[in-house]
């Protein structure tokens, strides 16, 4: 942000920051209403650990300021979220120690103005920038005067001339930079900060006014740009185009018709036509901000190793005034990087490289531990408002008792008592949730559209009519309707699995969670946290973290 007084901004910057501050001391502040504002209080080594208290006088009275939800006492710092016409007046403050008060003796006055809602900028809400020159680089810097480090957005806009519309220019950058000034530049520059505070955006707005000049040391008699003389660096076989290009004077001026031309080894260069030779190509001129200019350019179709160390050179006539600018090309050489150079940057790229590669390996390692994470810190919940009532229908063997007890104990205790009792899941179990009586076949297919995955226990027995049918029904819906996702837990190892569908192979591998007894046991093996890593994330309160599932196939609660 640029000021008129420059360096008497700095000296009470310098002092502040003596003193342990980065408070900026002004006597009067203008801001826009509904706007966030802050302010802080010049505190001294002598002041530290004391508290502050700010004072207000609007009606010829000082009166204690005290927080509301609106002012906020942060430390040294006064904030309005936001700023009311009603907070204009004078402002001062004060240190306590619990038993004295200090009073600070540097009284500032604040101006709340009313927010034009039919312009991007208010009149009396404009800063006079440091005048730029034509042709330089100018940098604006969006207002720091606000303490708080929880910006979400910095927006720059352009004020245009004729009417009180805005364009945006820049987003998400504290500066703004333009390399060359033109005098379309000059205009009216409005950054818009945004905060968030207590669930709501504010903003704070500096706009600051450019006025672009001519620099008034500049030569306005015509003559050629740039230096008198180039190098160019270039190779055999290349095409090299090279351009001259002089300035005639302003667009107001009348100029004598002007001469530019190219000459090698004492002989003028002709146009091109169909030649190999370098040849000269037709004259262009141009205006630019008012300023005339004429640019003629030297075409070498294919340079030669006796063009290699020869001199081009372009002459300027315009009057009694002439000018040459003279061009030498030279053999590019391919240079080794410096040791000093080449060592650091191969360190660092190998460092950069070990360092990609040990987090692509963390993450392929702990990936499972990282998501559960995520979903228990941001209490993630993708269970809401789908319209299903089960976040799993289990699908199991249940007409080989007794051979098959310990699946069974499995899926009807073991299996509903952690995910339902320690994560919070509900499952849809088919001898413990479907009524007896009905229609099987229709009660599986409509409790699975009620469900958001399917769990299907395999094992070596696993195979009958009634789970073929859940089996085949649940992969239909998850690889063509795509409306549930399966999770297959291998409770035993099976060697051949010729008996089930081919398109079990399609199923992601992530959603495979094999059961190794006695290593699957704890709540905290890798068996379950698989397992919630493919179920759908929701919150949950385990009750008993450092649970065991026992010795054997069962669950302690």
């Amino acid at each position: 942000m640029y000021f008129g007084n420059l360096p008497v901004l700095l000296l009470l910057i310098l002092s502040c920051v003596r003193a342990g501050n980065l408070c900026v001391r002004r006597q009067t502040i203008n801001i826009l209403e509904e706007e966030y504002f802050s302010n802080c209080c010049p505190r001294g080594e002598q002041d530290k650990g004391d508290t502050v208290k700010w004072y207000t006088d609007k009606e010829g009275n000082w009166t204690l300021i005290q927080r509301d939800s609106r002012i906020e006492l942060n430390g040294t710092f006064l904030e309005f979220w936001p700023a009311v016409l009603n907070d204009t007046g004078n402002y001062t403050c004060h240190f306590s120690n619990g038993t004295h008060s200090i009073k600070n003796d540097k009284i500032w006055s604040l101006k709340v103005l009313h927010r034009n809602k039919t312009s991007c900028f208010n009149a009396n809400h404009i800063s006079s920038g440091i005048p730029g020159i034509l042709g330089r680089a100018y940098m604006f810097k969006c207002s720091n005067i606000h303490h708080k480090a929880n910006v979400v957005e910095i927006t720059w806009y352009k004020h245009l001339h004729l009417k009180q519309d805005c364009i945006r220019k820049l987003e998400k950058e504290e500066e703004l930079y333009i390399d060359q000034l033109a005098t379309r530049d000059s205009g009216k520059y409005t950054c818009v900060k945004s905060f968030v505070h207590a669930g709501k955006r504010y903003n704070a707005t500096h706009t600051i006014e450019l006025r672009v000049n001519e620099d008034t040391e500049e030569n306005t008699e015509p003559r050629l740009t740039g230096p008198d003389h180039y190098v160019i660096k270039t190779e055999i076989g290349k095409k090299e185009i090279l351009n001259c290009t002089a300035f005639l004077g302003y667009s107001n001026t009348v100029v004598r018709e002007p001469m530019l031309y190219w000459v090698h080894n004492g002989r003028i260069i002709e146009k091109c036509q169909d030649t190999d030779s370098p040849c000269q190509m037709e004259e262009l001129s141009d205006q630019k901000e008012g300023k005339k200019y004429s640019l003629i350019q030297l075409y070498i179709k294919n340079i030669k190793e006796e063009d290699i160390s020869s001199s081009y050179t372009c002459n300027f006539i315009v009057g009694s005034y002439t000018s040459n600018q003279t061009f030498t090309l030279q053999k590019e050489t391919n240079r080794d990087l410096p040791l000093h150079v080449f060592t650091p940057g191969i360190i660092t790229a190998i460092l950069f490289s070990l360092v990609a590669v040990f987090v692509v390996i963390l993450y392929v390692v702990f990936k499972v531990e990282l998501v559960l994470l995520y979903r228990d810190i941001t209490g993630k919940d993708e269970t809401l408002e789908d319209g299903k009532i089960y976040d799993a229908f289990v699908s199991y063997l249940k007409d080989c008792v007794p051979i098959c007890g310990k699946e069974r104990k499995f899926a009807l205790d073991i299996l509903p008592k952690v995910l339902e009792e320690h994560f919070g899941y509900k499952l849809c179990v088919f001898e413990r949730d479907i009524s007896p009586g009905g229609a099987v076949v229709d009660d599986v297919q409509s409790f699975i559209d009620r469900s958001r995955r399917l769990i299907i226990i395999l094992s070596k027995n696993y195979i009958s009519d009634n789970v073929m049918f859940e089996l085949e029904t649940g992969l239909h819906k998850a690889l063509v309707e795509k409306k549930i996702k399966v999770i297959l837990i291998e409770y035993m190892p099976i060697s051949d699995f010729d008996f089930l569908p081919k398109s079990l192979e399609l199923l992601s591998s992530s959603h495979v969670v094999k059961w190794k007894e006695e290593k699957s046991h704890r709540l905290n093996s890798r068996f379950w946290k698989k397992l919630r890593y493919a179920m759908p994330a929701k919150p949950f309160s385990m009750k008993a973290p450092a649970a065991l599932c026992g010795t054997h196939p069962s669950v302690e609660t």
